[in-house]
């Protein structure tokens, strides 16, 4: 069973949510890398989630080789024009 969330946390901001966004980022590359593509998926919305939050000057903080992956190359595998998992076998 997960572990439940505090009712009284409070919504990340500034460096952690930006610290966050980066590790989610390296986490759904590394599930890439060892061609996990369930666990990666997930990880990446997450990941798209926190980085839309971001403001501009955030996302410049954020690593380009992370942003890029991020944003383009996994757009290509995982965008809404591909189908989706669990589809027809």
């Amino acid at each position: 069973m997960p572990a439940k969330k505090k009712a009284n946390a409070k919504p990340m901001t500034g460096t952690a949510l930006i610290k966050e966004t980066v590790r989610r980022i390296r986490l759904a590359r590394s599930f890439w890398d060892a061609h996990r593509n369930g666990p990666c998926r997930g990880e990446r919305e997450k990941a798209m989630v926190l980085y839309e939050s971001l403001s501009e000057a955030e996302r410049e903080k954020v690593p380009q080789e992370l942003r890029v992956w991020l944003r383009y190359r996994s757009e290509k595998y995982f965008g809404a024009d591909r189908t989706q998992p669990g589809g027809l076998h």
